[in-house]
């Protein structure tokens, strides 16, 4: 199984005429399947993405691994690089992904917004298809998405910054959005993970109860 895993943003850039930014976007390669896990903050993937000779118009399906903007705000510039309206893309992510999330300032107390910076719609209108589901969804016979990551230890804990906003006022977000995604390998269990909001040992576990494989 040939598995190419390709960083178009992240917070360091090494090459020349590379962009970083607070922001983190994946390209994976395998079984002749293209997977983007998430689009980093801005331009900055489409960007590198014509750097690097990434091949968008192939990516078969988008994961959000959750709905904050530094992984789901380049969507817009990566559609437009893709320039495919009639052929959406499929972006796989939780109900939750749309939910308004902010965080909580340490500094003062203020709530500052952090979700997903664009309207559905707009997203549509340049060639997506969201596909909103809680449960695993397997891409091939050896790709599979987390689905909700089970809170299963009693050592991992939510962010008690990370908030949703509710009417007026604002409540623990339990960020049952999160998700990863699960690779099959000869060699073992790759996991793409975003921020493993849930626990990066509970995501583990959903690895290996969802695919049957120990060895990571």
């Amino acid at each position: 199984m040939h598995i190419r895993l390709s960083t178009l943003a992240e917070n360091s850039a090494s090459w020349l005429g590379l962009l970083a930014e607070w922001g983190l976007s994946i390209l994976v390669e395998a079984d002749e399947i293209s997977v983007l896990v998430d689009t980093g903050l801005s331009s900055v993937a489409a960007h590198n993405a014509r750097i690097m000779g990434a091949n968008i118009e192939k990516i078969n399906t988008i994961l959000f691994s959750h709905g904050h903007a530094d992984h789901t705000g380049g969507l817009i510039d990566l559609l437009k690089l893709r320039a495919m309206p009639d052929m959406p893309v499929e972006v796989i992510a939780h109900p939750d992904v749309w939910a308004p999330k902010y965080w909580h300032m340490s500094n003062g107390g203020r709530y500052q917004y952090i979700g997903i910076p664009f309207v559905r719609e707009l997203a549509e209108s340049l060639g997506t298809s969201f596909h909103l589901t809680a449960e695993p969804v397997w891409i091939s016979d050896r790709i599979v998405t987390s689905g909700e990551v089970p809170m299963l230890n009693d050592f991992e804990e939510i962010d008690a910054n990370a908030c949703i906003k509710i009417g007026d006022s604002y409540g623990a977000d339990p960020l049952k959005d999160d998700q990863s995604l699960f690779i099959k390998s000869d060699k073992g269990l790759i996991i793409v993970a975003g921020c493993a909001h849930r626990g990066i040992v509970n995501t583990i576990s959903r690895a290996q109860d969802l695919t049957g494989c120990d060895d990571v």
